[in-house]
C-alpha cells in the first residue's frame, strides 16, 4: 500500500510529494526542494527509510514546481515525466524565475511524456493519470485507487481553487475539470493539494466557496 511523505519546501511553499511502498521504490512529485538544506531534508528521508526512486513526476512545470528537478533527476539517475503541454514553461523558467525575485540556474526537460490514460507504475503500486489543464497547461493529477488519495497539483485547494490569471490559465476550463474529474471520484479520496493542506473530495464539493454553485 502506497504511503505518502510531504515536504513543504522554496520560497513560494510548494508541497513536494514521495510516495511509496513495501517494495520500497518510490516516486517523487513535484520536488521544490531550491537550497542546499532542503536538498539534504529530502535525501534524508530517502536514505533513512531506506528508498529507491525510481520515477520523477510533474503535476505541472511552472518554476515552483520544478525548483529541485535538476538536482533529483542527476542525484538519482532519473528521467522526468511530464506532459508535453508544459514544455514552454520549462523552457522560460529561468527569466521566469528572475522576474519572482527567485533563483533557477537550470532545468531539465522531460524525457517521458505523460497524458491522460497513461498509468504509473512503481513497485507494487499504480497511478493513473488525468489531464486537468485551467491553472497551466500540461497540467495532470495522479489518482490512487488503493489507497484512496489523488495529487492535484495546482489545481485544487483547501476551500480554494489555483489561479487562472498567469499564461495558460483558463477560469472555466479549471472548474469544467474540476467537476468533471476530480469530484467524479469517491467523496472519501483524500486530496494532496499542490500548496497548503490535505482535503477530500467531499469535503470541496459542500464547502468551496468556488466549486458549490457548480
Amino acid at each position: 500500500m502506497i504511503k505518502v511523505k510531504k515536504f513543504v519546501f522554496n520560497p513560494f511553499s510548494v508541497n513536494t510529494f514521495i510516495l511509496y511502498d513495501e517494495t520500497k521504490e518510490c516516486a517523487i512529485i513535484d520536488p521544490g526542494c531550491s537550497d542546499k538544506h532542503e536538498e539534504r531534508e529530502l535525501c534524508d528521508f530517502i536514505e533513512h527509510e531506506g528508498l529507491k526512486p525510481v520515477i520523477l513526476l510533474s503535476t505541472h512545470s511552472h518554476i515552483d514546481h520544478i525548483a529541485g528537478n535538476v538536482f533529483i533527476a542527476k542525484k538519482y539517475g532519473l528521467k522526468l515525466s511530464a506532459h508535453k503541454d508544459g514544455m514552454k514553461y520549462i523552457e522560460h523558467a529561468p527569466q521566469t524565475a528572475h522576474i519572482y525575485g527567485f533563483q533557477l540556474d537550470d532545468v531539465i526537460l522531460p524525457e517521458v511524456y505523460i497524458e491522460e490514460g497513461d498509468s504509473i507504475s512503481f513497485g507494487n503500486s499504480k497511478l493513473d493519470v488525468i489531464s486537468t489543464p485551467g491553472h497551466a497547461d500540461g497540467s495532470v493529477c495522479f489518482i490512487s485507487h488503493d489507497p484512496k488519495f489523488v495529487i492535484v497539483g495546482d489545481v485544487l485547494f483547501y476551500q480554494s481553487i489555483g489561479r487562472t490569471d498567469l499564461p495558460g490559465g483558463n477560469y472555466n476550463l479549471l472548474l469544467k475539470n474540476i467537476h468533471e474529474k476530480l469530484f467524479t471520484l469517491g467523496d472519501d479520496y483524500t486530496v494532496y493539494c499542490g500548496h497548503g493542506p490535505e482535503t477530500s473530495i467531499g469535503f470541496e464539493k459542500i464547502s468551496n466557496p468556488f466549486l458549490t454553485n457548480l
